[in-house]
């Protein structure tokens, strides 16, 4: 292939003049430089794309990422931080699971919190992440705190993006699953967690069999207070739904705030059995041409619990399906085929679905389905009795997508993004006039995606994910299981452009959220002694110069500072069978001075940022002698930053 370097002189002296401008100094001759970077294209068989896009995503070091991504870590129970456009992994969020780096689940305070997720008495040791939500003001992100849903385990974490740390799990044994969690209202009054797969609620027993009558699925609102940046279970509630497969959910906006949209699927109401003459589930669940968009007033449903119409199952406040449907808080409208995806324009006026087994993007009227449930202009009922509006008296109209689609995210321009699961590519197309006016190819088998703020009531544009379900050939050979891969794509073109492939080995991620980098005020430090989940100065926090061991009866309290290099005390003696109560706070107050702890044989590891303050607590059942050291390189005498905890045998 014979390279033209035409194009380059222009593109090397833009990206000079940017790197001057950034503080890069002076620059080489362009057509030195020209000379260079066309013998590298030829060496490593580059083309002119190829090199463009490089320069697009190039981040140099120091230079920060103008987005931020929050993705779900699919089967890893955490959340991922990618920056955009280097599409660099910064940090790995411990939600669902212990993460030992970070000392996530090791300490009597995040093991505190992995514990508020226990379902049935039984601690779960691993999650489902799908979809994180950023906290919202009017409608747009605020940088403050991020929640995600489990949907294995009906879970619902709340990270504070003070220091990336979760806070809280909640979950109600109401339900046996979520799909659409999590998802905000637009000031964060409620985190929306909905089931997937109906079963009895309140964990009940009931044969499939009987699906119809006992099998239920509901959406729950948690009620997060903002003043305490925790969700508050005593003042959430629950409504009741069919048992049809509740999928996705998205929360109005501007003129449809206080409502929320989920889709569902199954209003064949299939349960399965394959070995007991029943057809399989998947097809069971795909004979009718329509399931059913679920339109909720969740207003009206807080006023109705305000005013004592529910009932309380499994210790949740639920407004029971009966009274949902006669007091206009559920209505149905009928949606094409098998949807998967609900988002809500920018505007709120307008409600996008994909329908997996159609080939449109359905765009349903708020407006329009307002007047017709304000009017009680139904064209029937549902078994169940709840009201279902006109299909074709409920929709602005239909875009001809292509095959599979799934989920729709929006630029500043007025155009829409939908992925296509089977035809792998993202469709771009106007919310005016629902044309598409461009696709790009994914790799492969794209399924949710993620423009700039693109859920929000003014989305960026600018960039977009495409989170890809297969890898195939894009990466090096790893054995059977393969990363998912995120294709950044750039919005700013006439054309859709694919700037980088980022494998993502981490579970299968689902769904991200993207956000201004600068709308996130992170903490550097931990004031001296503070509690991270509290935010408060710890009871037992050590302070220099009061470092000590005490012993109550077979009750031993450690008070151990750290900063570098070395732990006080370095020896701590206790006798078998006493209960270790340790207290750690780091005295560092510089930025990144963080250490490690860690005991031999005792599963004893934690991190301890700049002051910060955690507690331990086990048996000493093993005796001996065991080493105990930093595990995270703080200095020159890192190494040295050691002791020993001996246990005197009996």
């Amino acid at each position: 292939m014979r390279l033209s370097t035409s194009w380059i002189t222009p593109l090397l002296a833009t990206a000079a003049a940017a790197a001057v401008a950034c503080g890069g100094g002076k620059s080489a001759p362009t057509g030195a430089a020209s000379s260079g970077v066309t013998d590298l294209m030829k060496a490593r068989g580059l083309s002119e794309a190829d090199v463009t896009a490089a320069l697009k995503t190039y981040t140099p070091s120091g230079k920060h990422d103008e987005y931020l991504v929050f993705a779900s870590g699919g089967h890893s129970g955490q959340v991922i931080v990618i920056g955009v456009p280097s599409m660099r992994i910064i940090k790995y969020i411990g939600v669902f699971t212990p993460e030992p780096w970070q000392g996530y689940g090791f300490d009597d305070q995040t093991k505190a919190v992995l514990a508020g997720g226990r379902r049935s008495g039984q601690d779960l040791t691993w999650a489902d992440t799908h979809h994180p939500a950023l906290s919202e003001s009017g409608g747009d992100y605020d940088g403050k705190y991020l929640f995600i849903g489990d949907k294995a385990n009906a879970r619902v974490a709340v990270i504070d993006l003070a220091d990336f740390m979760t806070k809280q799990i909640v979950t109600t044994e109401l339900i046996g699953s979520d799909h659409g969690a999590a998802f905000v209202t637009p000031n964060t009054e409620y985190v929306i967690e909905t089931t997937q797969y109906a079963t009895p609620l309140g964990g009940k027993y009931a044969d499939p069999k009987e699906y119809k009558d006992k099998y239920r699925g509901a959406a729950v609102f948690w009620k997060f207070d903002r003043t305490k940046g925790r969700i508050d279970p005593a003042a959430s509630f629950a409504i009741e739904f069919p048992p049809y497969v509740q999928d996705l959910a998205d929360a109005g906006k501007k003129v449809s705030d206080g409502w929320a949209f989920f889709n569902s699927i199954n209003t064949e109401l299939a349960w399965g059995g394959n070995l007991e003459g029943n057809p399989p589930m998947e097809s069971g669940m795909s004979q009718n041409d329509m399931d059913y968009l679920h339109v909720v007033n969740w207003r009206k449903a807080e006023e109705l619990v305000a005013a004592g119409k529910f009932e309380t199952i499994a210790g949740m406040k639920v407004l029971p399906l009966s009274v949902a449907a006669a007091e206009g808080v559920l209505t149905f409208v009928p949606e094409p085929k098998s949807p998967h995806g609900v988002d809500i324009t920018p505007d709120g006026k307008d409600i996008v679905v994909g329908g997996k087994l159609d080939t449109h993007g359905t765009v349903y009227s708020f407006e329009k389905m307002k007047a017709l449930i304000d009017a009680k202009q139904y064209e029937g009922k549902d078994p169940y009795g709840v009201p279902i509006l006109s299909f074709k008296d409920s929709i602005r109209g239909q875009v001809e997508l292509g095959l599979g689609p799934l989920h729709t995210q929006f630029d500043d321009k007025g155009f829409a993004y939908t992925s296509l699961f089977l035809e792998t590519v993202v469709a771009k197309w106007s919310l005016a006039d629902l044309k598409v006016v461009d696709k790009v190819p994914t790799h492969y088998n794209i399924g949710h995606l993620v423009s700039a703020e693109g859920d929000t009531v003014s989305p960026d544009g600018k960039y977009l994910i495409a989170m890809n379900k297969w890898a195939l050939d894009r990466f090096n050979l790893v054995g059977p299981l393969l990363p998912q891969n995120f294709q950044l794509v750039d919005l700013t073109t006439p054309k859709m452009q694919v700037l980088y492939d980022l494998p993502l080995p981490l579970g299968e991620p689902h769904y991200a959220q993207m956000i201004k980098a600068d709308k996130l005020k992170p903490i550097e430090i931990y004031k001296p002694g503070e509690d991270p989940i509290t935010g408060e100065h710890a009871t037992h926090a050590v302070e220099g110069g009061k470092e000590r061991v005490e012993r109550q009866g077979d009750q031993v309290h450690v008070y151990m500072s750290a900063i570098r290099s070395n732990f006080k005390p370095d020896i701590v003696r206790v006798k078998e069978g006493d209960t270790v109560h340790w207290h750690l706070t780091s005295l560092e107050q510089a930025y990144d001075a963080t250490h490690g702890f860690a005991i031999n044989s005792y599963n004893v590891n934690v991190s301890v940022e700049p002051g910060k303050h955690v507690d331990i607590t086990f048996k000493a059942d093993k005796p001996g002698v065991f080493p105990m050291y930093c595990t995270e390189f703080c200095s020159a005498l890192h190494l040295e930053m050691a002791g020993y905890f001996l246990v005197e045998p009996r």
